[in-house]
């Protein structure tokens, strides 16, 4: 059965209570917890209070004693698009809110690798830049057939600062992650899967039932020994990243002051090709 998580449930996660979310759908199934993006009306795109809301999620997760598994995925038919166009657009207008959108980056990515619990990505659609990202950070990632996944912040004039950087490259190697993030092309799940980005690609009929299959297959193993395998498997990751974000944040926070970064917000909102001049 799967309930809401409140603190209010016979369900309930602990002393911990997630009813404070605005922009999160969570729900416990025994052991497993669910964290769904739920923004479906703009595919689950990332704005100022899911962006908050993601930075504080997993480390209250990781204090749930009564959860030992957690599922990301997104309402609707997307994963995450990526980051609000609208959102975007103010934080050119309020370049200083970039310190805070920085913290709360560091944060999230942390909290990902950090928290105790296995974390399963449940791509039912696309995954585009920092949904991208977030997916990507999750210890196994599972996909719809249907889903795609991308990091185009070079097409909106960003740099991909938000830890795409760092995970793209560990995944599937330097030459790979250069071609797609300097292109910001797509891939399709199936391809995905093949060159090691993703770990499975599934039927989109069949996602759901097969990421639960997995989840209770951890949940019912030796899960003391399953999260501090997590904890050694991600100590060289945890390190990289740690490496990786101050310069690729302070870089991503200098290209949003660009005329090219302007340009592909306006292009991508009047649904146009962008017109980059190079400054």
């Amino acid at each position: 059965m799967v309930a809401p998580a409140t603190a209010d449930s016979d369900n309930d996660g602990g002393n911990v209570n997630y009813q404070d979310y605005e922009s999160l759908q969570i729900s416990r199934r025994d052991r497993v917890l669910t964290i769904a993006l739920n923004r479906p009306e703009k595919l689950n795109a990332i704005d100022g209070v899911l962006h908050e809301e993601l930075s504080r999620v997993f480390d209250e997760l990781n204090r749930d004693r009564e959860i030992d598994v957690a599922v990301l995925t997104g309402t609707g038919r997307a994963f995450c698009a990526g980051g609000d166009a609208d959102w975007l657009d103010t934080l050119i207008q309020d370049p200083l809110g970039w310190e805070k959108l920085s913290e709360e980056n560091r944060r999230t990515m942390n909290g990902i690798l950090e928290c105790r619990q296995p974390v399963i990505a449940k791509l039912n659609g696309v995954a585009a830049g920092l949904g991208a990202t977030l997916a990507l950070f999750c210890d196994v990632i599972f996909a719809s057939d249907k889903a795609r996944i991308g990091d185009p912040h070079v097409k909106i004039g960003l740099v991909a600062g938000d830890g795409g950087s760092a995970i793209w490259p560990y995944l599937i190697g330097f030459a790979r992650a250069r071609e797609y993030l300097y292109t910001g092309e797509f891939i399709p799940a199936t391809r995905a899967a093949d060159m090691g980005l993703i770990n499975r690609c599934v039927p989109h009929d069949e996602l759901d039932a097969t990421v639960d299959a997995f989840a209770d297959q951890l949940a019912a193993g030796a899960i003391r020994a399953i999260q501090w395998t997590k904890q050694a498997v991600n100590a060289p990751l945890r390190a990289l990243v740690a490496s990786n974000m101050e310069l690729s944040l302070s870089l991503e926070a200098k290209s949003n002051l660009t005329h090219d970064h302007q340009e592909g917000i306006n292009a991508l909102r009047e649904k146009r090709p962008a017109k980059f001049i190079g400054r």
